[in-house]
């Protein structure tokens, strides 16, 4: 017995160091793992497959990459190098939507920092609580940028709690770019923090047109705090990554898709 509880003790150290590596690298690989922890590939492979059903990593060819939980939420730094090239199309093609809009909010997130970087010669008037867009905008000399006062998240660069949702929930908005930590057919639109989803939730009821722009990897994923439903939003636009099956199951409850 006692044998037994060192190695699951060891076990649980280990994975704990996995859980660790993934959170501070963005992705961890299986070959990369077997070396620097000294165990068979095969005794990663089935860490992770522990790890995933705890739902701590989601598993990817070759290693695996964290979920966003209550306990972690990855930062600017992350989200500005992982799907990169997707985040562009995606930016790309949200700004297509744009349709005649006259005022705009932009979520947190990386995603609609690019597109405050596509919209910046337009004449717009843009909401954002995000420290990120309103300085890709700082020197437009045609948007007008409001930005929600409130507690500032140093992990997101975001403004949130009741001044930002107070002054969010007095405005008509005709079109939100809103992200997620996480979109399923399931749980709808979610977010570890209750904060963030106070605001995100204020943005959506607040919008004409509430559009969700998020990289295929949050499709399928369920976080702790829900704020909106599929069927609330107008589009979704993700990349071609999403498979057209998936893409399809989400346009049944009510968006449109576009896969950028």
């Amino acid at each position: 017995v006692a044998r037994t509880t060192v190695a699951q003790l060891d076990s649980d150290t280990r994975q704990s160091r996995i859980v660790e590596f993934a959170r501070t690298r963005g992705r961890v690989e299986v070959n990369a793992l077997a070396e620097e922890l000294d165990v068979a590939s095969e005794t990663i492979r089935r860490d992770l497959k522990a790890l995933a059903g705890r739902r701590l990593l989601k598993r990817v060819h070759g290693g695996a990459v964290p979920l966003e939980t209550v306990a972690f939420e990855s930062g600017v730094e992350y989200r500005s190098q992982v799907d990169l090239a997707e985040k562009h199309r995606i930016a790309s093609a949200a700004t297509d939507l744009l349709h005649g809009a006259e005022t705009v909010y932009l979520d947190e997130g990386f995603t609609p920092r690019l597109i405050a970087e596509r919209i910046a010669e337009r004449d717009l008037t843009v909401v954002t609580s995000s420290l990120l867009a309103a300085e890709a905008l700082a020197h437009s000399t045609s948007v007008t940028v409001l930005l929600l006062g409130g507690r500032m998240r140093g992990r997101t660069l975001a403004t949130v709690d009741h001044w930002a949702v107070d002054m969010l929930a007095s405005l008509v908005i005709d079109v939100a770019f809103l992200g997620t930590n996480g979109i399923s057919l399931e749980h709808g639109l979610t977010t570890p923090d209750p904060a963030v989803a106070a605001v995100k939730s204020t943005a959506v009821r607040v919008a004409r047109r509430p559009i969700l722009v998020a990289a295929h990897s949050k499709f399928g994923e369920a976080g702790f705090c829900r704020f909106a439903q599929v069927a609330d939003l107008e589009a979704i636009v993700t990349g071609t990554e999403l498979p057209v099956a998936d893409a399809r199951r989400y346009e049944a409850l009510g968006p449109v898709v576009i896969r950028a």
